[in-house]
């Protein structure tokens, strides 16, 4: 833990704690399972659209680069952020922690969430079984106690 003051004088903040820490974890791997279930929906209407896609590899190309797939970058910048904030050397505060749980319950609530992934988000909460399956697992890991 470091215990240099802060460059006003005041204590440094207290770092990540080990429940917040495996609440981001939790909340990390029902992202996945959200983000599976996205893009699988987002593919079914992308093929409907435009046709087969023959491979995942070519997949994997169309998530990175076409605009079809862009909507769903929020969601996977989440992960990222996730991925980095519990790196060792993060150095991560429990205020970070925190916030970044209220970031991924504003993301998931598609009437405050980011233009245009809450209108393809409530879309596909709207028709899809899997995607509700995983948004409910996602907020009951939100809902833990703190």
């Amino acid at each position: 833990m470091d215990t240099r003051a802060q460059p006003d004088g005041s204590p440094p903040p207290p770092p990540l704690s080990a429940a917040t820490a495996e609440r981001l974890r939790e909340v990390r791997l029902r992202l996945l399972d959200l983000h599976k279930a996205l893009l699988e929906d987002s593919r079914t209407a992308y093929e409907l659209d435009r046709g087969r896609i023959p491979t995942t590899a070519t997949l994997l190309q169309l998530v990175i680069n076409d605009p079809w797939f862009a909507w769903l970058r929020p969601l996977s910048e989440t992960v990222v952020r996730i991925d980095v904030m519990l790196l060792p050397e993060a150095e991560a505060t429990e205020a970070d922690g925190v916030t970044l749980l209220e970031q991924v319950e504003r993301l998931l609530s598609p009437a405050e969430g980011v233009e245009p992934f809450a209108e393809r988000y409530s879309e596909a909460l709207q028709r899809q079984p899997a995607v509700i399956m995983a948004h409910g697992d996602v907020r009951r890991v939100l809902k833990q106690v703190k």
